[in-house]
């Protein structure tokens, strides 16, 4: 059984003990859906400060909820609206440090003030994204960044 530990020293250390248990915890599991629901819990509980983690996955047409851990979300997202289908349509990571200024921002929970959406790509095929939330405006620094786009291709690399 997977134990979560605390993690501990500077955030990009955090990080690097962050994507160890990621990469233990998918590990021989290909499984999509298996693997989205427990990265998201991983995440939601081990990164401070976030109302939501989770996975919008592309089903050709739109992003559609995935497995998260936070508030009930938005369904659909289209690739031209908010941040994920930002995230989406441009295949850039989209670090947000006020959600209110993003034009066409969507907002699922009113409690969001900064978002990180990292796009999930294998070769030039849309998976989805992987969004993450904060109450808190400014949440997401460039380590975050880093950290969480290592988790996300963490997460693509298990599928292949």
């Amino acid at each position: 059984m997977f134990a979560s530990q605390s993690l501990s020293g500077s955030k990009p250390q955090q990080y690097a003990q962050l994507a160890a248990q990621a990469r233990a915890l998918l590990a021989g599991e290909p499984d999509r859906i298996a693997n989205a629901a427990n990265l998201s819990a991983l995440v939601y509980h081990a990164v401070p400060d976030l109302n939501w983690a989770g996975f919008y996955l592309y089903d050709g047409k739109e992003l559609v909820v995935g497995p998260f851990q936070g508030q009930p979300a938005c369904v659909r997202i289209p690739l031209d609206k908010g941040v994920c289908g930002a995230a989406a349509s441009t295949r850039t990571t989209q670090r947000i440090a006020d959600v209110d200024a993003f034009p066409g921002h969507i907002a699922c929970d009113s409690a969001s003030r900064s978002e990180l959406v990292v796009p999930l790509v294998r070769g030039e095929q849309l998976i989805g994204v992987f969004d993450l939330d904060s109450p808190t405006r400014d949440r997401f620094d460039a380590d975050d960044q880093h950290g969480l786009e290592t988790i996300a291709a963490i997460y693509v690399e298990s599928l292949a």
